[in-house]
């Protein structure tokens, strides 16, 4: 029945950071849609934002800053991302290590987002 992601809603108590982090360090591309509501675009997806506070209805019953736990494939090799973080003095907490994806096994590293979320970045293992 369902074919694929288009969009998750993230919570965050701090946009202006949200927003530079995963613009400046991830890549991701800001979209301003809809009467000024806010969006970070990569590949065929897309992260709405909603500040705590101040989301759009309908919502989550509980939305809540830093209670997210996603995975992002990266474009490139998981060490360039590496050297890539560091230069953003971006703490890994954990990895490399393996772990399994939802269709190829993965290499993956794990760090924090302003909002405290787990962000996994992941490649797929050889």
């Amino acid at each position: 029945m369902i074919a694929s992601l288009d969009h998750l809603v993230l919570t965050t108590a701090r946009l202006d950071d949200c927003i530079r982090f995963y613009t400046e360090v991830l890549g991701m591309k800001v979209e301003t849609f809809a009467a000024g509501r806010i969006a970070l675009k990569f590949g065929h997806q897309k992260i709405n934002l909603h500040q705590a506070g101040k989301e759009f209805e309908p919502k989550a019953k509980t939305p809540t800053p830093g209670a997210l736990d996603l995975c992002f494939i990266a474009h490139g090799p998981l060490d360039e991302v590496i050297r890539h973080l560091e230069q953003y003095q971006i703490k890994i907490e954990l990895g490399p290590v393996p772990r399994t994806g939802a269709e190829f096994p993965l290499r993956s590293i794990y760090i924090r987002d302003p909002d405290l979320n787990l962000i996994e970045i992941s490649e797929r293992a050889e």
